[in-house]
């Protein structure tokens, strides 16, 4: 089954499933709402349009950064924090994942760099895995909304779960698995062009035609590549919120236990999690009965593998990566759940 589902999906790309056929699919899920329900449309819009926006300005300036250091050559310079000792690399990636203000999204050039020039996995997932949990930002939000120790716990389960991640990625490498991770894309990632890491920075590249071509090219294209897959996950994310009421979550997830922790986790795994709306949801989840562990189970689970966190991993890495991905992501915050639940109830 998996393998004609990998099939199938390579028949969609080869016969043009790109970016037009991404906002296809969504005037179509657009038709059948208001075709099927009308008076919800304009809600789901919203919710829609009101979530893209709130991040539309970061996605902008992180795009821009990404285009900036493309043109510069500076991935020369982040490379070297990905070179030497791959334990001391894993533990950099975990730590510096879990405090850089980058969601899954916005690190994918990072990522797509780094695998291409041949940087290992293992700190490559600690650092995928961290990444979209916490920063700064974040961390004040969430102590705000949930206390000190929901932000302080969930921090420290970001660069846990990174960590996690990265050793159990490492083992795995040494049997011989996930050889060959990308994809194979355009040029500008995969290989069949200079590598991106080579040569000096050039921090005025304003100077040269060569490096201004290259910022053009890669503001467009990051642009369009982030708010195809963003679009679509907050139409899915203003469906969720609408026909899924946060009662019946918490109906699912209420009560205490490892079973309620899984359930919470599986059940924010689908979800689009943002960072900064998140807390507010989880504080009135946790209102209506769900625990303290299921409550850190489903917002780190959210955040990990929600839609556009699994959208981006699919689209640059193959299938055994993305379930590896997956099942890190979601184990992780079980576990992370349940350890936080144990320390509550402690205290």
């Amino acid at each position: 089954m998996t393998e004609l589902f990998v099939r199938g999906f390579h028949d969609w790309r080869e016969r043009g499933f790109t970016l037009k056929s991404i906002w296809t699919l969504i005037a179509l899920i657009l038709l059948a709402l208001y075709s099927i329900d009308a008076a919800n449309f304009h809600r789901v819009l919203s919710i829609a349009i009101n979530a893209f926006g709130g991040t539309l300005l970061f996605i902008a300036i992180a795009v821009a950064c990404i285009a900036y250091l493309k043109a510069c050559g500076a991935e020369a310079v982040v490379a070297k924090a990905f070179a030497g000792n791959e334990t001391r690399m894993i533990l950099f990636a975990a730590l510096f994942g879990g405090l850089a203000p980058f969601c899954s999204c916005e690190v994918i050039p990072f990522i797509a760099g780094l695998l291409a020039v041949g940087a290992p996995l293992s700190a490559v997932m600690a650092f995928w895995l961290s990444s979209p949990l916490i920063d700064p930002p974040t961390v004040v939000i969430t102590a705000g909304a949930l206390g000190w120790d929901f932000a302080i716990g969930k921090t420290i389960a970001a660069v846990g779960l990174g960590l996690m991640g990265g050793f159990v990625i490492a083992l795995l490498l040494r049997t011989g698995v996930f050889s060959d991770p990308l994809r194979q894309r355009s040029c500008g990632g995969c290989g069949c062009g200079p590598s991106p890491f080579a040569g000096r920075p050039v921090w005025r590249f304003w100077h040269e035609g060569a490096r201004r071509e290259v910022f053009k090219s890669e503001l467009g294209s990051n642009f369009l590549f982030l708010v195809k897959w963003l679009a679509l996950a907050y139409l899915l994310e203003g469906l969720l919120i609408t026909y899924v009421p946060a009662q019946v979550i918490a109906g699912v997830v209420g009560g205490e236990g490892l079973g309620a922790i899984a359930i919470g986790a599986l059940a924010g795994a689908p979800a689009y999690l943002n960072g900064y709306a998140a807390p507010a949801l989880v504080a009135g989840l946790m209102e209506q009965g769900m625990s303290a562990g299921a409550a850190m189970a489903f917002m780190i689970s959210g955040s990990v593998s929600c839609i556009p966190a699994m959208a981006a991993v699919w689209s640059l890495v193959k299938c055994e990566i993305f379930v590896a991905y997956l099942l890190l992501g979601v184990s992780g915050a079980i576990l992370a759940g349940a350890l936080f639940g144990a320390i509550q109830a402690i205290d």
